[in-house]
């Protein structure tokens, strides 16, 4: 591929669509998980009640359990995919205003339910937009358009974390933060109803019988496929362990305040997020699937070393700015490769349910190592924590490098679609 033919489909409509839809995608995620979390620490919140609210976040495990209604059945307005995101959307709208409102010192359990909901309607968004773009990107666009996508999900969490810390500590306060984060899903509405449809749709299951059955049964008769869940949930262990914590860690273990986390991640966070996604981009059409995933999963085991040494250094800007840059920088190359290894693996027919199992397997490291995280940190320190994270790393690593045969085979069966 030539260097034009690379610009030429950034230039088109389809993978627009996906620097949007990602960035409507990534926006709610901070704001039940690190964002909520730096609230309830300035709040005096102990750390285990901090570390157990991540466990609102299980409906992005548990959602490939409702995916097959949204692969059987189709909104009246829209089309399958595209229908459902608006719905979606306009449901995280409500959710984020409720949580608004819900202050976690004064309506601590009102706040958890307003955060559920929002997970809830987060995860269905993901299910309809990752069906969407395995759908509508063509074979030659798949890992371009991941990192797109990557890249407008990367810049929503800086969005809604960094530059939502910033706002809310100096300019707006929490609640009206969350109110404007609300007002910005906004932007994913009006995407969602003039995003492109597929080219070539694929035929829905028949039947909710064929929705549930076909996508387990079609995947499950793959060669390796239990190994490919295996790799699917270690590949991000290790980025998993660290950044459950950071938030915390940045405020109360090393003593930023919350505005000075937001301001750090909002500049430099947001240029090495952009390098990333658009380098791993390229890289990736020169180094292939396999060759790609085994680079980024031992820069994301790497990257966790900068928060080591933030724990074992005195406090300054800089050393948080650098362990902020290269994780952002990393963070923006590695789930380009491995959004394009889920696309790979994905039925047309059956893409929300297939792409929801995946995905739901490679987030139960984000959403249950929260409260083992916080033991860790209280029984062991920062310091040997985050020592203990790049050794989390290493067995998808090692296991990816095992499987090196098997995909290579999915990464040529994609090629000759």
């Amino acid at each position: 591929m030539t260097f034009n033919d690379y610009l030429d489909i950034f230039r088109n409509r389809r993978i627009g669509a996906m620097l949007v839809l990602g960035f409507a995608s990534g926006l709610p995620l901070a704001l039940t998980s690190g964002t909520l979390q730096a609230w309830m620490t300035v709040e005096g919140l102990d750390i285990k009640t901090i570390g157990f609210f991540s466990l609102v976040g299980q409906a992005y495990i548990f959602k490939f359990l409702w995916a097959p209604l949204m692969d059987r059945y189709t909104p009246p307005l829209l089309g399958r995919r595209r229908g459902w995101l608006v719905l979606t959307q306009i449901a995280l709208v409500a959710g984020i205003i409720g949580m608004a409102f819900s202050p976690p010192r004064e309506a601590l359990w009102l706040l958890a339910a307003m955060a559920v909901l929002v997970a809830f309607a987060s995860a269905s968004q993901d299910i309809v937009f990752d069906a969407y773009r395995t759908d509508v990107l063509h074979k030659e666009e798949r890992g371009v358009g991941a990192a797109v996508s990557v890249l407008g999900y990367r810049l929503a969490m800086l969005v809604s974390g960094g530059l939502a810390l910033w706002l809310a500590d100096r300019v707006l306060g929490w609640q009206n933060m969350y109110l404007l984060m609300a007002g910005l899903m906004g932007i994913g509405i009006v995407m969602a109803l003039f995003a492109p449809e597929p080219e070539a749709a694929a035929r829905p299951p028949r039947s909710l019988q064929e929705a549930v059955v076909g996508p387990l049964r079609d995947f499950f008769s793959r060669h390796g496929a239990w190994l490919l869940l295996l790799l699917i949930v270690l590949y991000k262990l290790g980025d998993a362990f660290a950044g459950s914590p950071s938030t915390t860690f940045l405020i109360r273990g090393v003593g930023f305040s919350a505005g000075e986390v937001g301001i750090v991640n909002k500049t430099l966070g947001l240029i090495a997020t952009i390098i990333g996604a658009l380098f791993g981009g390229m890289l990736m059409i020169r180094l292939g699937l396999y060759r790609s995933l085994m680079l980024f999963g031992i820069l994301q085991a790497v990257s966790n070393l900068g928060y080591w040494v933030l724990a074992v250094t005195p406090k300054a800007l800089w050393t948080m700015a650098t362990a902020i840059g290269i994780e952002n920088l990393c963070g923006g190359m590695g789930p380009a490769a491995f959004v394009a290894l889920l696309m790979a693996l994905c039925n047309r027919s059956f893409s929300a349910t297939q792409y929801a199992l995946l995905s739901a397997l490679a987030a139960i490291g984000r959403v249950y190592v929260g409260p083992t995280a916080g033991y860790m940190v209280e029984a062991f320190g920062w310091a040997p924590f985050y020592l203990a994270t790049v050794v989390f790393a290493l067995p998808g690593v090692v296991l990816l490098w095992g499987m090196r045969g098997t995909v290579g085979r999915y990464e040529a069966e994609a090629r000759a679609e």
